[in-house]
């Protein structure tokens, strides 16, 4: 074996081993458990397909997928245009300092933890919300969290708040390699602002869509310490999403096995969503 090769393996073998020990093990014996009754501590029977057939009935874990999707699809949109945006508008002609001031600004509230933002936002809803409808006299501002539409819509705005300065980041990079020679020879030919866009450069930057739209719908499906943090699943688990459905059967109700049957479930639609917007954005692509 050549100096290269034995290099090649020396870097390689810890990656694999760690990736055994920490992903591919525990997810045999997530699946294994699936099967089984288990409580945390042993595994009391194995009992086949009793807990997937237990899940087909069970009517709060479906809502808390329902939930969770139109969740999923509000925060795709908004975190796409909203990063698209603010990409948009930092990659104009401001000077350096500006242009770093605005990235900058957009950027934070990525760097805060989803506990930290999620009662921030909290105290925004029940406090600022209830202030400035007492000021105002508009109700739409008082009892926000009281309900599942209002409570939706908060972790929407959250969420949205959170990644889309993070997304924008990645279309920056693209705009920043959109040719300036293509731009200028479309404003010679007298192109307006919105041709500009629509024609040059949103083709060019299909490919960060792909990209922007996995990472944001894969996360918005994963959500759960912004959800504990601003609702908690209330009132009465009409804003639980799936995530927190499977934690409270596995740690609060303590039916480790039923939890890692929905658990595979969640997996395997999420992997099915992920695939198809893949599939499709990719061809887009293409097609554009």
């Amino acid at each position: 074996m050549t100096f290269k090769k034995s290099s090649y393996w020396m870097f390689l073998i810890p990656c694999l081993l760690a990736i055994t020990l920490v992903i591919i093990i525990p997810f045999i014996q997530g699946i294994y458990y699936s099967f089984t009754e288990y409580n945390g501590f042993q595994v009391a029977a194995f009992i086949g397909l009793d807990n997937y057939t237990r899940l087909i009935s069970d009517g709060q874990f479906w809502d808390s997928m329902l939930f969770t999707a139109g969740f999923s699809i509000a925060s795709v949109i908004g975190i796409n245009a909203l990063g698209l945006g603010f990409a948009l508008l930092v990659t104009q002609k401001f000077s350096k300092i500006t242009s770093t001031l605005f990235r900058t600004i957009y950027f934070m509230p990525n760097l805060i933890g989803g506990i930290i933002l999620g009662f921030i936002w909290q105290f925004i809803f029940l406090k600022a919300f209830a202030s400035i409808g007492e000021i105002t006299g508009i109700d739409a501002f008082n009892g926000w969290l009281s309900d599942t539409n209002t409570g939706f819509w908060g972790l929407v705005i959250l969420f949205v708040w959170q990644m889309s300065g993070y997304i924008m980041v990645i279309y920056i990079s693209f705009l920043n390699n959109v040719p300036e020679e293509l731009l200028e020879a479309s404003t010679i030919d007298g192109a307006n602002a919105w041709q500009k866009f629509w024609k040059i450069k949103f083709p060019l930057v299909a490919p960060a869509f792909t990209i922007s739209m996995f990472l944001t719908l894969s996360n918005a499906f994963k959500v759960y310490d912004q959800n504990m943090a601003l609702t908690a699943g209330g009132p009465f688990s009409s804003t639980e999403m799936a995530t927190m459905n499977i934690y409270n059967t596995a740690f609060k109700i303590q039916e480790m096995g039923y939890a890692q049957a929905k658990a595979v479930i969640f997996l395997v639609i999420i992997t099915i969503i992920s695939v198809l917007q893949i599939y499709i954005t990719r061809k887009r692509e293409v097609d554009l």
